[in-house]
């Protein structure tokens, strides 16, 4: 064999076993997940005390809120095993283990869509929190959190719609 394809071979496996660098990455979004939990409760602990005093409109806030920090915990599950398993290694689970039915299942594409829809949803929920609030808005303030939200929900059906295309 030659010297030069000798490089080439040594280069091509160093280059695909860097993929484990995304390992610890993806191990430190576990933790990321640990610290929105620990947000999660402790605006539920604190919101529960004042529950027979708090308004219907602050009880719906609350509510979005803590809504919001699960669709941001569940987005960070999805991109953490989605892009472990695309980019690094297939995940060995035991067949006698629970296992989530997608796993597995989303590739970069089907990916990037659930990151998308998942963005439009939280922004959703803020827009909402906001409405809620209106009053307390300015309007050029709104007019911002309207083209802002616009936008990301246009880019999500753009990404949508190109995805079509190329799988076809």
């Amino acid at each position: 064999m030659a010297t030069q394809e000798k490089i080439e071979r040594s280069l091509e496996r160093l280059m695909y076993a860097s993929r484990w660098i995304l390992a610890p990455i993806y191990f430190g979004l576990s933790l990321v997940l640990l610290a929105l939990s620990v947000k999660f409760f402790q605006e539920l602990f604190h919101f529960l005390p004042h529950i027979f005093a708090v308004g219907e409109v602050d009880l719906i806030l609350i509510v979005l809120n803590l809504i919001d920090l699960t669709l941001v915990g569940s987005l960070i599950v999805i991109v953490m095993f989605s892009g472990y398993e695309n980019f690094v290694s297939q995940m060995d689970i035991c067949v006698s283990a629970e296992k989530l039915d997608w796993l597995g299942k989303h590739d970069y594409g089907s990916l990037k869509m659930k990151v998308a829809a998942s963005i439009v949803a939280i922004s959703s929920i803020h827009l909402l929190k906001i409405f809620m609030n209106i009053n307390e808005t300015a309007n050029d303030k709104l007019q911002w959190y309207m083209l802002i939200h616009l936008t990301l929900v246009i880019s999500a059906l753009l990404m949508g719609y190109l995805d079509k295309l190329t799988k076809h």
